[in-house]
């Protein structure tokens, strides 16, 4: 029994030797038929190729426009329509220059309704002249952004958020433009009566 037990690890140890000598060989016989040729195997680049492809320009359009002075446009509208329905600080002092004004022009012996209107009355006209005129550069910038692509680059299409932005600036802009002229005209929040 002792010698069928190495008898069978000789023999074992040398089906694993055969076999690794079949995988050496196979292996050898792959690195020979990559040197001597490609028959039935994909071409495989060299790494100067590879290198050369790498580093070739590619070919590419002509860049357009980008589109950032477009929509800084539109962010532009949007923020004079805000301002022209929320106030501003240009808005803030010209209403209390009128109310100085309208405190130095009118003596005590004024009647009320005049005093009202010298001194409240301006400033409120003062403060709805300068929403209109926020409330129209939006108008204005919006429109422009909107028309731009008509007259920049016609094929290329303008993003939808530079549209929808713009879009917001104009109507902020009519809604601030209507708004002005209500209180302008006293239609919107006007002067109390003396009387």
């Amino acid at each position: 029994m002792g010698t069928e037990t190495v008898d069978e690890a000789g023999a074992a140890t040398g089906a694993q030797a055969t076999n690794d000598e079949e995988k050496v060989e196979a292996i050898d016989g792959d690195e020979r038929a990559g040197e001597s040729g490609t028959e039935g195997r994909p071409e495989e680049n060299t790494p100067e190729e590879t290198a050369s492809e790498e580093t070739a320009p590619e070919e590419t359009a002509p860049a357009g426009p980008s589109g950032v002075g477009q929509g800084a446009g539109a962010v532009v509208a949007a923020g004079l329509g805000i301002v022209s329905l929320t106030g501003s600080w240009v808005s803030t002092v010209a209403s209390a220059r009128e109310t100085l004004v309208g405190q130095l022009r009118t003596s005590s012996t004024a009647s009320v309704s005049q005093q009202i209107k010298e001194v409240y009355g301006n400033a409120w006209h003062a403060t709805a002249l300068w929403g209109g005129l926020f409330a129209l550069a939006a108008l204005i910038v919006g429109v422009v952004v909107l028309a731009r692509p008509a007259f920049g680059a016609p094929g290329k299409p303008q993003a939808v958020w530079i549209k929808s932005v713009a879009w917001g600036g104009v109507a902020l802009g009519v809604i601030g433009l209507f708004l002005a002229v209500l209180k302008y005209t006293d239609v919107l929040l006007g002067l109390p009566s003396a009387g």
